[in-house]
């Protein structure tokens, strides 16, 4: 091929470049019009439980994020850390996702089970009080805080509307879930588990009375966290795909 043309002359090189880039992008592009969908789906992925959700949002307003990355890489010194290595599917739902790079403190991506409630209550309060080398702040307001449930409903329509697969009966649920997770012994908690599998359910803050503390709510959500997906039934091939 007689490349002189496009070296010699600056305009035809601009147009080929524009060409090439053109149908590059197009190849790249176009089939994502139609798959409904970049993110593989992975068995055990749910919406969060109303109560998990408010932790959620009270782990974003206090800025954890600030701290605290969910993100484990695949390297081999952060899988060996931190367990395996995290999936986009396991941000799908969430409304802003919590990847990042910033590690003040450790990753949370798998910080569900790994503690008690008590611990994770005392931690919450005094850092110091379990991990003396701690240079986390303390938040002892969310244990005298009680849960302002009244604009949860509305979040979790919201959260419907941009595709969180939330069902009519959770909706119409939703304030009665939020009781029904803190209350162990009732007819509610044992339904609250058949519509969010794997929810724990608990007095999370460890205090007396049947109103939800926020504590309650950030302890629900860490708690939550890397429970969703059974990572026992991945094999060499990848995840157990839905």
């Amino acid at each position: 091929m007689n490349h002189g043309i496009f070296e010699k002359n600056s305009i035809v090189m601009l147009v080929g470049i524009l060409l090439v880039v053109s149908i590059g992008g197009l190849v790249q592009i176009a089939p994502l019009f139609w798959v409904e969908s970049t993110i593989e789906k992975v068995k055990g992925m749910r919406p969060y439980t109303p109560l998990e959700q408010a932790g959620r949002d009270i782990y974003v307003r206090e800025g954890c994020y600030n701290c605290h990355s969910q993100m484990i890489r695949t390297l081999r010194d952060e899988v060996e850390r931190y367990g395996h290595y995290s999936l986009a599917a396991e941000s799908m739902y969430d409304h802003p996702f919590q990847w990042g790079s910033k590690r003040t403190g450790p990753d949370l991506a798998r910080v569900g089970g790994k503690y008690s409630d008590q611990w994770h209550a005392e931690h919450m309060i005094n850092p110091r009080a379990v991990v003396p080398e701690s240079i986390m702040p303390g938040y002892p307001w969310l244990a005298k805080n009680k849960l302002v449930t009244a604009d949860i409903l509305a979040k979790t329509k919201t959260l419907k509307t941009v595709g969180v697969p939330y069902t009519d009966d959770m909706i119409a649920n939703v304030k009665a879930d939020i009781a029904a997770q803190i209350n162990p012994d009732s007819k509610a908690a044992s339904d609250l588990v058949k519509r969010y599998p794997k929810a724990k359910v608990a007095k999370f803050d460890g205090q007396p009375g049947t109103d939800p503390t926020e504590l309650d709510a950030m302890i629900a959500y860490l708690q939550i966290l890397g429970q969703m997906v059974d990572f026992t039934t991945f094999d060499a091939s990848g995840p157990n795909l839905r």
